[in-house]
């Protein structure tokens, strides 16, 4: 019978750490919660697209380490709002319920967006459970835009703005 110490259990699990994520890393995260993921190389850099929930979604790099190494990125997922815009009440509900993911408005966009941190260390179970939780955070998202229904609104006239509101993948010129 043997009995690791502290110490020796700590030590391989640190030289596993992920200090920076590569395009190469992150897709095989994306593929890990069961999207497909296309690399799209634009100006030198490597530009992931996928979808979850049949919408599609993208990864914008953040600070960078090195050629080809991030120390964060950004899952972004933008939205063309048609027929109108959303209540106000839409992204302030989402906001009060979720830790996860932000929602922004900018135009006739609105824009599901969750950050990721490579900075300081992370495995990369963590890198992958950040894509399952993206994932989930999409879905929670469309159900949450699907079932919105003003507190202050009769239930048929919620029901008939929730109808109106159509959203689109239409991706978003960066």
């Amino acid at each position: 019978m043997s009995i690791n110490t502290p110490e020796q259990t700590v030590a391989p699990q640190a030289a596993e750490l992920l200090f920076s994520v590569t395009p190469d890393q992150v897709s095989a995260a994306i593929q890990a919660s069961g999207c497909a993921v296309t690399p799209i190389e634009q100006d030198g850099v490597v530009r992931l697209h996928s979808a979850s929930q049949g919408i599609g979604f993208q990864v914008l790099w953040g600070n960078a380490l090195a050629a080809g190494e991030y120390v964060d990125f950004t899952l972004s997922c933008p939205l063309r709002v048609q027929g109108g815009s959303l209540p106000e009440a839409v992204l302030s509900d989402w906001h009060r319920s979720k830790r996860f993911a932000r929602v922004a408005q900018h135009g006739d966009f609105v824009v599901l967006e969750m950050d990721v941190l490579a900075a300081g260390g992370v495995s990369p179970q963590h890198l992958a459970v950040m894509l399952q939780l993206w994932n989930q955070m999409m879905g929670q998202f469309f159900l949450h835009l699907r079932n919105f229904k003003p507190a202050d609104a009769p239930l048929a006239d919620a029901a008939e703005s929730a109808a109106q509101a159509q959203l689109s993948d239409e991706p978003v010129a960066a």
